[in-house]
């Protein structure tokens, strides 16, 4: 079997290299008809667009990526090509978590907002939005839910209109999928409409797609104070990002608030067991991230630890400073790994 996989998947080596006979490892831009005309499946990430031009003629029947999101991958055309595809959901629910708590962390630390007394806002209460909702109200946060999928399957009781989100939020933070048209649509969902719509000149956090906010709106909203500021992962037009709105925000990094290598290790495993179940293949293998430099952590508070865990500022200030960096930033990521990898002493 032939597996053409994305050279940027750590962890995956050793253990695809005892399912596979054949293993070619490739850059996700480099992923080209010609290369995967002969291959039996796919491991990738988001920058292979899995689609007819890739895909027509070739030998392909499997593609798995290594993310939550799938919008890069053509599922109608899988469909009709009898190509079974799958995602990686939740991998990295717990290292996008990570990342919210250390940022709102520095909101209250830097930005002065006093999370105990906010309200914030949760569009898109899946794997992800649900572990966000547990850190703020961690911080004693009132919480609001808005997940229009989830309310019209479970009522409205727990879930709120995107319009009561925009009118009583301090902080509002995107976490639902990219959805084009269709009912659920999430593509400029936060549009110029929805910036003049709020009340209370939120912070608006994004680590969910780029195109989920439109860019030029969420500049007119900076710029006028609509909103009192952004922490912005995901961007339009990757990794072209637009640098007048990187140097605006508070956070600006380069995609990466799901890039805990417990996440990475969590999305290779589910990939391969998924390579596995589709071929009827067993293999004994088993995917852990390397311990951190620093385990044990003596600390005056649990912020504190927090922040030594992770801090989103690192990403920030390398991004914009070489915004060029953007796909290296991402792609030769540091070792960062999630709160059970540490042993912290706190009073």
């Amino acid at each position: 079997m032939k597996v053409i996989v994305d050279n940027k998947i750590p962890f995956i080596k050793e253990a695809i290299e005892q399912i596979a006979n054949e293993v070619v490892y490739l850059p996700g831009s480099d992923f080209t008809p010609a290369m995967v005309q002969d291959a039996d499946a796919l491991i990738i990430r988001t920058r292979t667009h899995c689609n007819r031009e890739l895909l027509e003629g070739s030998k392909v029947k499997f593609i798995a990526t290594a993310t939550i999101g799938f919008d890069h991958i053509d599922t109608e055309y899988c469909r009709k090509a009898g190509i079974t595809w799958k995602n990686a959901p939740g991998c990295n629910s717990a290292s996008v978590a990570q990342y919210l708590q250390s940022s709102l962390i520095l909101l209250q630390q830097l930005k002065g907002v006093k999370l105990s007394e906010a309200t914030i806002g949760i569009i898109g209460v899946g794997n992800v939005g649900s572990k966000i909702a547990k850190v703020a109200q961690e911080f004693g946060m009132r919480v609001l839910l808005n997940d229009l999928p989830r309310e019209d399957k479970e009522g409205e009781k727990d879930f709120c209109a995107l319009q009561t989100l925009a009118e009583e939020c301090d902080i509002l933070t995107f976490h639902v999928p990219l959805y084009k048209e269709g009912k659920y649509k999430t593509f400029h969902l936060a549009d110029n409409a929805f910036f003049q719509s709020l009340r209370r000149k939120p912070v608006i956090i994004n680590t969910s797609r780029g195109e989920v906010i439109e860019t030029n709106a969420l500049l007119e909203a900076l710029a006028t104070g609509i909103i009192s500021d952004a922490i912005i992962d995901v961007w339009e037009n990757e990794p072209n990002i637009n640098l007048t709105l990187l140097n605006k925000v508070f956070l600006g990094t380069p995609h990466i608030a799901g890039y805990s290598a417990d996440g990475k290790a969590n999305a290779t495993r589910m990939s391969l067991d998924a390579l596995c179940r589709h071929f009827n293949l067993q293999a004994d293998y088993r995917i852990i991230p390397p311990e951190p430099e620093q385990a044990q952590l003596t600390t005056s508070s649990m912020e504190e630890a927090y922040l030594k865990m992770y801090d989103p500022r690192r990403d920030s200030e390398a991004l914009k400073a070489h915004p060029e960096l953007f796909e290296k930033l991402r792609g030769d990521y540091p070792l960062r790994r999630e709160k059970n990898a540490y042993t912290i002493l706190c009073p």
